[in-house]
């Protein structure tokens, strides 16, 4: 049996160690980070709305407290997710072009 000089005293077949040596490294990290960027945004903005709905139904005064923030958050949160989403697609528009011309 092989043993792989990352694994140490461990053991392992010969085809986990192949397997493991052939497959390529995909780091995408920027576009990961992105995309949580992008889906929190959106996720806080409907917990703001959701929320806010559900004050609105309890009759809740909106100009005391945390609520200003909860309403500024939509207005805020939206628009910053937006722009995150074009970088997204700008930043996995170049990797694929850079992928492609290496190709």
């Amino acid at each position: 049996m092989d043993v792989h000089p990352s694994l140490g005293a461990r053991l392992c077949g010969p085809i986990l160690v192949n397997v493991a040596e052939n497959t390529p490294v995909t780091n995408h990290r920027n576009e990961r980070v992105l995309a949580f960027m992008v889906a929190s945004c959106i996720g806080l903005t409907l917990l703001a709305v959701i929320a806010m709905g559900i004050a609105a139904s309890q009759q809740v005064n909106f100009s005391t407290g945390i609520w200003p923030t909860v309403g500024l958050l939509p207005l805020v949160a939206l628009p910053i997710a937006f722009v995150l989403m074009i970088a997204l697609v700008i930043v996995s528009a170049i990797r694929r072009v850079r992928a492609s011309r290496d190709a």
